[in-house]
């Protein structure tokens, strides 16, 4: 769950803290990151294109549902997985997901210590794929373990933070060791002390790990597995350690290695592969008493300092492996296109364009805390929910975007171009919102097309070198704060919340037969024409017209008709909702979904360079996407 400069700080819940965010965003991530990242973006080979993106769903037919254990009551009712479709079997080893008997006592503490033989339970062909957490992440490791266990995998440790994780997996059937760290349960957020302090622990676990003699597939919980890796990692016997890296620029178009040589941007340590070597050990023991001496550093940094301060010759001329750290230490980049960090996945589609699998995907490069993350592998179809997310009380709502092709495809790619995109788009979802909000539904939110990319610092447009196609489908948190837009804000002064899907959501294999045949499409008319008035009378198709311009008591009277339709679908939101009949309704309205969008970053030699979004943008006569020009102007919109 850890990452660099992409990361930023985005917990933002009010204009102050957004405030901050921009202005911490600047000055860390800038300074952080620029020894690594600009190498890597400022290459003198453009890749990038005109084409038109797709999104990256071509792994989505693997989804499958959590399988049920025997015993559940020990957890959350929200945390009981679905029904099996098959059970996962760890063949040698233990099974996985099938809990202990429900009258059976759970084990002491001791039991779950990490030991030498209770790793060697776990290992196949002398291998150990481990992550670690604390309960707020509870989802993301049963998702991490589900994809594992897809994958046939079962030489798996997860590493608990807490007892109440450690607790949880247990009854699920899950292999849990106890790490001792006595943490809380809740999400740390990036950057805090106690993030820092869970990088150190997984330091300390590799330190501890690897005199067992076993080789070990360390991953970060905020990453899924797509693809069996263990194959492509046993092609680099000699490799003291492969690690991934947040590379932007592809410097192989197949599945060789990353070129050393090419690689400028930082070794991520999300995911890397470290054999039980005396290079890799000598190095792990170094970068743990490094991180102890000195709490300030951070781990991802101390590693790359370390491994950075001899890199090269080449191993050979054919693998891909170089020589680092001491000299002795060799060291393989795994591909960025099918090793996949959240920018090489979701914005390039990198391993799309050069057709090749993806082995991985974590979820670095986005802008809305452990909610972003989530929301990004639901756009992927690639996160694990329970069953009542897909049959939401109170049922759906989407629409089909109605974007001009001239908006789209016509003229340059700049700041102006990419907003008048994206503002069109945000109206429109702005009176889904009201309508969902008023009918009580959940939202499922449209793709969103953009022309720029969003980043940390000063660009043109998209990152040179890098395979981003324009315009491209951008992920929600480029333009929304979905943090803020998942949080429970106060009902007196925000009004009702207001759920949201992923635009992907309705073609989830997860969906629910009764979801998937209780539809109604609402074909929206001008009012005055032969057929169009507000009537619950549908067609012989099954399609109900519906007058554009209707106003709040018309959807309650017409929609009130169809309280059992699970998914209301309408053809086109423009010009759909004059607005609330209810002016207090409509003011917490507005101060709710005003929050809701975030900013655009960053325009070229400016400081600042961010610009906002503005929800009720054409409220306003002359708006222009330009950043604040003096210190009082600079927060969201009012």
């Amino acid at each position: 769950m850890v990452e660099g400069w992409r990361n930023g700080f985005r917990e933002a819940t009010n204009s102050k803290p957004l405030f901050v965010t921009i202005y911490a965003t600047v000055i860390i991530g800038v300074l952080v990151s620029s020894f690594y990242v600009f190498s890597a973006i400022y290459s003198p080979t453009n890749g990038s294109t005109s084409w038109l993106s797709s999104p990256p769903l071509s792994i989505a037919g693997r989804i499958h549902k959590l399988p049920q254990e025997n015993a559940t009551s020990q957890l959350p009712e929200a945390l009981t997985p679905p029904a099996p479709e098959e059970e996962a079997k760890g063949k040698s080893l233990g099974k996985i997901w099938v809990s202990p008997p429900k009258d059976k006592k759970m084990p002491p503490l001791e039991a779950f210590k990490l030991t030498k033989e209770l790793f060697g339970e776990r290992v196949k062909d002398n291998v150990i794929i481990v992550t670690f957490g604390n309960y707020a992440f509870m989802d993301f490791i049963l998702t991490w373990v589900k994809h594992l266990t897809d994958l046939d995998l079962s030489n798996i440790l997860v590493g608990a933070m807490d007892t109440k994780l450690l607790e949880a997996l247990y009854w699920k059937g899950v292999p849990v060791f106890d790490m001792g760290s006595h943490m809380s349960t809740v999400d740390v957020g990036w950057g805090s002390p106690t993030f820092h302090k869970m990088g150190r622990e997984k330091v300390i676990l590799i330190d501890s790990v690897l005199p067992f003699g076993y080789e070990l597939l360390m991953c970060d919980t905020d990453m899924v597995w797509l693809k069996n890796p263990l194959p492509y990692l046993a092609r680099f016997p000699d490799a003291d350690v492969l690690t991934s890296s947040d590379q932007v620029v592809p410097t192989v178009v197949d599945d060789s290695l990353d070129i050393w040589q090419q690689v400028g941007a930082a070794y991520n340590i999300g995911i890397f592969h470290w054999r039980p070597t005396e290079a890799a050990k000598k190095l792990a023991k170094e970068w743990k008493d490094i991180l102890i001496a000195d709490d300030k550093v951070w781990d991802q940094n101390g590693f790359n300092e370390i491994v950075r301060r001899q890199l090269g010759p080449s191993v050979d001329g054919d693998s891909g492996l170089f020589y680092a750290y001491d000299g002795n230490l060799k060291v393989g980049i795994l591909p960025a296109s099918i090793f996949c960090s959240g920018h090489t996945y979701f914005v390039q589609a990198m391993y799309q364009q050069l057709r090749l699998e993806p082995y991985a995907l974590h979820t670095t490069f986005q802008y809305a805390g452990t909610e972003g993350k989530r929301h990004r592998l639901r756009e992927g179809m690639v996160f694990f929910d329970p069953p009542e997310y897909y049959d939401a009380p109170g049922g759906f709502i989407s629409f089909k975007p109605s974007i001009p092709k001239s908006m789209l495809l016509d003229g340059n790619h700049t700041i102006e171009s990419h907003f008048a995109l994206v503002n069109h788009q945000m109206k429109q979802i702005r009176s889904a919102l009201a309508i969902a909000s008023l009918l009580n539904r959940t939202l499922v939110m449209p793709p969103i097309w953009c022309r720029l990319d969003r980043l940390w610092f000063g660009h043109p447009g998209t990152l040179v070198g890098s395979m981003t196609r324009q315009p491209f489908i951008c992920p929600l948190d480029h333009v929304f704060e979905v943090n803020i837009m998942l949080k429970e804000l106060p009902e007196e002064e925000f009004g009702p919340g207001i759920g949201i899907r992923e635009y992907s959501f309705l073609d989830n294999p997860s969906l629910p037969k009764q979801v998937k045949e209780s539809w109604l499409d609402v074909q929206l008319c001008q009012e005055g024409k032969e057929g169009c008035e507000a009537s619950n009378i549908t067609s012989s198709s099954g399609a109900l017209k519906f007058p554009k311009r209707s106003n709040e008591d018309t959807f309650k009277a017409i929609f009130s008709s169809f309280n059992d339709v699970k998914v209301i679908k309408f053809s086109s939101i423009e010009d759909a909702f004059t607005g609330f009949s209810d002016k207090e309704r409509e003011e917490r309205f507005r101060r709710r979904v005003k929050r809701y969008v975030g900013i655009w970053c960053c325009e070229e030699n400016k400081t600042p360079g961010h610009i906002y979004y503005d929800m009720y943008w054409d409220e306003k006569p002359g708006w222009k996407p330009v950043p604040p020009q003096t210190p009082e102007e600079d927060h969201p919109p009012l």
